[in-house]
């Protein structure tokens, strides 16, 4: 028996384990390539130990696994080794029931008992979903859970498999592809079914001006415009355990567009953007991209271009789709590998068929995903509501990839997915503004924002300049205010003048729990001493001579902020208020 078959089949180095009969370490199986299983009266079903060898750092033998003699597969990872999100988490504490009133016509018990009419019931009740007000498309994600992990069993053999498209390594029967294979080896041949559940079951944007502000990009240079949307993921109580995905800032990365195309840039930042995000409490939840088309410039309306007749999103919009997706895989303990689908989403911003502007919100099927991440999913040149399943080649084995039509008299048959409506591919949700807006970032009425980030085509360029202009706009009570700016601080984390990314952990924080005191109390670093002083090098503002006068002092530097330090008139250092000296040169304070 061959120590590389084991080695390969449990992920572990040949010389690094020791194989036994007994539970307690007896009867030792040595490796030889000349020992068969069939010599050694192993059959299928008997169970062998395997004891690793080597020694960790902490001086703690390697732990023992067990499996079944003929069984091909490694050991699943603990689950308790999978940090789910937030959301999730919640989710699988909650009974998940849906609860009914007692019917007074049907249910003919005390108020205390129940019945057929009022029992409550599970959250992936088909008919339940069917006659909600609107009707719910798509389980959410924890009521297939539930679907799945139910019964008898309760779930016990329940899993949750990601498909793969590729050969599967370290077969030794045959050459290599394109040379050989097997069915050990080779991918199973897949059928495309439209998911019948969703990770996310809703977008919500906070609030209206974030997506205005999109949009006035498209209405001042005429060219198309991506965004990366931060926020929450949370409990959506409009669908039994459902997800919404809650919007409140969107970045623009680095990119390249027309009137007609998308093309993004790599993004130097994008680290930085993440690090703002997470210390303020926000993840990266969705992509949004506009596809709008002037219909009449005086109405103000736009072409209705997506549709049924034409489609609802192009074989390239899902294969970025896909790509985002994958990057951002969705933690599941059900899953061998620990994840299992996506709540990123997909948003786009086109005409709707009154020619208005709306927004339309999608996810790519796991079946998508898994297409799009081993490279077998290709757009069509001329169509764009159909892809095409690549062929295979000597680099590459593609397995057959199909889908289901069904005809006017109901019966089903497949094709082969070359070319394939992407239609198979989506699940789309609901998604608008909340009811009543909020804001995590401030939006005062009349308040000139700090512009966003890689506008510099359009006129609107980040910079010391602009800093003083909106510093400028608020008084020496309201830095908070002021900084609670997502753009703002994105340019203060990156900015090459003064970066203040390794300082800025504390403010953070103390944006995201709104607490005043802290982000005074930051204000007294000398880093932001040094940005105020620089900030009041720039001249006065727009808006200073007004209030300088309106308070009567004389001399106001260009920010209200700028207080607490003083410069030398020797050396220029600038000082904390509370020296009497300098501590440069130990010049006199005046």
């Amino acid at each position: 028996m061959s120590g590389t078959i084991v080695s390969q089949t449990v992920s572990l180095p040949a010389d690094g384990f020791q194989l036994y009969r007994g539970r307690n370490k007896t009867d030792q199986l040595k490796a030889s390539s000349k020992i068969t299983l069939k010599s050694l009266n192993i059959k299928h079903g008997d169970m062998l130990y395997l004891v690793a060898t080597n020694v960790q750092d902490d001086g703690v033998a390697g732990s023992s696994s067990q499996g079944n003699a003929s069984d091909g597969h490694s050991s699943q990872a603990p689950l308790s080794a999978v940090t789910e999100d937030e959301v999730d988490q919640f989710l699988s504490k909650q009974n998940g029931k849906i609860h009914r009133q007692r019917d007074e016509q049907l249910c003919h018990h005390g108020v205390n008992a129940k019945c057929v009419h009022c029992v409550p019931l599970e959250p992936y009740d088909e008919r339940y979903l069917k006659d909600h007000d609107p009707p719910i498309k798509h389980l959410s994600f924890h009521s297939h859970l539930r679907k799945i992990t139910g019964g008898v069993d309760k779930g016990k053999f329940a899993f949750l498999e990601n498909i793969s498209c590729k050969i599967k390594p370290g077969c030794t029967e045959h050459a290599p592809w394109p040379n050989g294979i097997c069915t050990k080896c080779q991918p199973s041949a897949i059928t495309l079914d439209r998911q019948h559940y969703r990770h996310v079951d809703n977008v919500m944007f906070e609030n209206p001006l974030m997506f205005d502000r999109l949009l006035d990009f498209w209405r001042k240079s005429g060219n198309q415009r991506i965004g990366l949307l931060y926020g929450k993921y949370e409990h959506h109580k409009d669908v039994p355990l459902g997800i919404r995905a809650t919007v409140s800032a969107i970045y623009e990365p680095p990119q390249n567009s027309t009137g007609n195309s998308l093309e993004l840039l790599e993004d130097p930042f994008a680290e930085a953007v993440d690090f703002v995000a997470s210390k303020l409490g926000l993840v990266k939840v969705g992509w949004i991209f506009t596809d709008l088309l002037a219909d009449d410039l005086t109405k103000g309306t736009v072409k209705h271009v997506r549709n049924m007749d034409a489609h609802l999103m192009s074989a390239e919009e899902c294969i970025m789709a896909g790509d985002f997706q994958n990057q951002h895989p969705n933690p599941c303990k059900l899953a061998k590998e620990g994840h299992f689908g996506s709540k990123f989403v997909t948003c786009i911003v086109t005409g709707d068929s009154t020619n208005q502007i709306h927004m339309e919100a999608y996810q790519v099927s796991n079946q998508c995903m898994a297409l799009v991440r081993d490279n077998c999913l290709l757009p069509t040149i001329d169509a764009p509501e159909l892809g095409y399943i690549r062929e295979s080649t000597n680099e590459q084995y593609v397995p057959d990839v199909f889908y289901s039509e069904t005809d006017s008299y109901g019966n089903s048959s497949k094709t082969l997915a070359r070319p394939l409506p992407v239609e198979f591919l989506l699940v789309d949700l609901p998604a608008g503004f909340a009811k009543d807006a909020t804001y995590s970032f401030n939006a005062q009425p009349g308040l000139k924002p700090f512009p966003i980030e890689n506008r510099a085509g359009i006129g609107e360029v980040q910079g010391m300049e602009a800093l003083t202009q909106y510093i400028g706009q608020f008084g020496e009570k309201q830095l908070m205010d002021a900084l609670l700016d997502f753009h703002l601080l994105v340019y203060l984390a990156t900015m090459d003048l003064l970066p203040l990314r390794d300082h800025m952990g504390p403010l953070l924080e103390a944006l995201r729990s709104r607490d005043k005191d802290l982000v005074d109390a930051w204000s007294k670093c000398e880093q932001w001493a040094t940005l105020e002083h620089i900030i009041a090098a720039q001249g006065p503002s727009p808006r200073e001579g007004a209030t300088a006068s309106a308070s009567g002092a004389s001399g106001a530097s260009t920010s209200s902020f700028v207080a607490g330090t003083w410069t030398c008139q020797r050396c220029t250092f600038i000082n904390q208020n509370s020296a009497s000296t300098c501590e440069i040169c130990d010049g006199p304070r005046g």
